[in-house]
This record gives structure tokens, C-alpha cells and sequence, in this order.
């Protein structure tokens, strides 16, 4: 293995690190939806590998493509910011829709009390709220959708850094080379999502607010929002 090679694969996993602990994208919006939707450690894990390979695996396609016919490196870089504009647009769209809809919820879920009269002239009276048993239904057809949604979304979010930096250098060795870097830059990436994602998964699940439970569905939505927000405003 020559030096080169060395150089570019800890430069890869170098980049796969930072550029996903810098971006909120890769992190946020599992550790809110997990908690407000209340997924399994094994669902959240499966969910954020999923979508950090169909993030990775975009650009690394794209840059393989842009390799083999000659497509000029700065045509790439034109379509990947392309590509990113739309996911964070995605994003936000999701995330208002999202905070919408967890708004809506948190008002309907909002307890109020009820007055009951027994015979003997007892009176008594009892708090509740109206999302039981109906809504939960209506809940688990919207689980299995929202996994898809962020899936669509990390499929159109580019890798930034990896074809001009990575995938473009390695070609002038070969295609192991260019394969290489590409497995060394998905790994770090995925591998970093997971741990940060999880991290912050079992963090959580020590902290309980009450209060706060009933807009948990709100302040997800607000986290999406503003995580595509900062992608699209500030450029992380």
C-alpha cells in the first residue's frame, strides 16, 4: 500500500468524523424523532444506519458515475450542492409539517377535568385526555412512514467532501483505491452517527418531564425544522 493511499484513508476517516459531528443533520433528527415516538434502541439503530448508507451511497454512486464517463469535477460539485439545497428544503418541510401536526396532537391530548355524581349525592371528579386507544391506531400507521420520509431525505443529502476531495484523488491510483476511500469515509461516517445518535438515546431516557411530555411530537418537528434551517441559512 503506498503512501499516498495511507495519506487519503486517514483523510477519509479524518472527514467522515468531523464532517458528521459539525453537521446536526446526521444526528438530530433520529435522537428527536426516537424520543418523541418513543422507538426501540434496536429500531433507532437500524433507522440511522439505513439512512446513513443511502446517504453515503448516493454520492459515492454519483462520483463513480462522474468518474467513469469523465464528467468534470466542478459538474459534480454543481449537482451535489444541488442535491443539498433540496434535502434541506425536505428537511424543514417535514419538520414544519411535523411540528403542525405534533401541535394538533398536543391540543387534543390537553387534560381537562370531568365531574361524575354517584347515588348518595357523591360527586367526585377525575382528569384525562382524548388520545387513547383511537389514536394509537392512527400512530402506528404514521410510524411506519416516517422512517421512509428521513430515508428519502438522507438519499438527496450529499456527501460534500467526499468526490472532490476523496473519490477524485483516489482515481488517479485505481478503482480499489477509489473503493477504498469510499468504505474507509462510509464506515467513520455511519459509525460516528450511531455513536452520537445512541449516546444521546440512552442520555435521554433518563430525562423525564412530565410537563413536557405532551409537545414532545412539537419540539421534534421544531428540531427538523431548524436542523434544515442551519443547513440551508448557515451552511453546516
Amino acid at each position: 500500500m503506498d503512501r499516498s493511499l495511507l495519506v487519503l484513508l486517514g483523510t477519509a476517516a479524518t472527514i467522515g468524523f468531523v464532517h458528521t459531528v459539525l453537521g446536526p443533520d446526521h444526528y438530530l433528527p433520529f435522537i428527536v424523532l426516537s424520543k418523541a415516538r418513543g422507538w426501540a434502541p434496536r429500531k433507532t439503530v437500524l433507522v440511522t444506519a439505513l439512512c446513513g448508507v443511502g446517504h453515503v451511497l448516493s454520492s459515492v454512486i454519483l462520483g463513480l458515475i462522474g468518474i467513469a464517463v469523465g464528467v468534470a469535477l466542478l459538474k459534480l460539485e454543481i449537482i451535489e450542492s444541488v442535491r443539498g439545497d433540496i434535502a434541506a428544503w425536505l428537511l424543514m418541510a417535514f419538520g414544519f409539517a411535523y411540528f403542525v401536526w405534533g401541535v394538533h396532537r398536543a391540543i387534543r391530548n390537553r387534560s381537562h377535568e370531568h365531574s361524575h355524581a354517584h347515588e348518595g349525592g357523591e360527586v367526585h371528579s377525575h382528569v384525562h385526555g382524548h388520545t387513547g386507544e383511537h389514536s394509537h391506531v392512527h400512530d402506528a400507521k404514521s410510524r411506519s412512514v416516517t422512517p421512509w420520509i428521513l430515508f428519502l431525505i438522507f438519499i438527496f443529502g450529499p456527501c460534500e467532501p467526499l468526490i472532490p476531495i476523496l473519490m477524485f484523488p483516489a482515481a488517479r491510483g485505481s478503482i480499489s483505491h477509489v473503493a477504498l476511500v469510499a468504505a474507509v469515509f462510509g464506515l467513520v461516517t455511519i459509525g460516528t452517527m450511531l455513536t452520537v445518535v445512541m449516546t444521546s438515546y440512552y442520555g435521554l431516557a433518563r430525562v423525564r418531564v412530565k410537563s413536557m411530555e405532551r409537545y414532545g411530537h412539537a419540539l421534534a418537528g421544531l428540531a427538523l425544522f431548524a436542523s434544515g434551517g442551519a443547513i440551508t441559512f448557515l451552511g453546516l
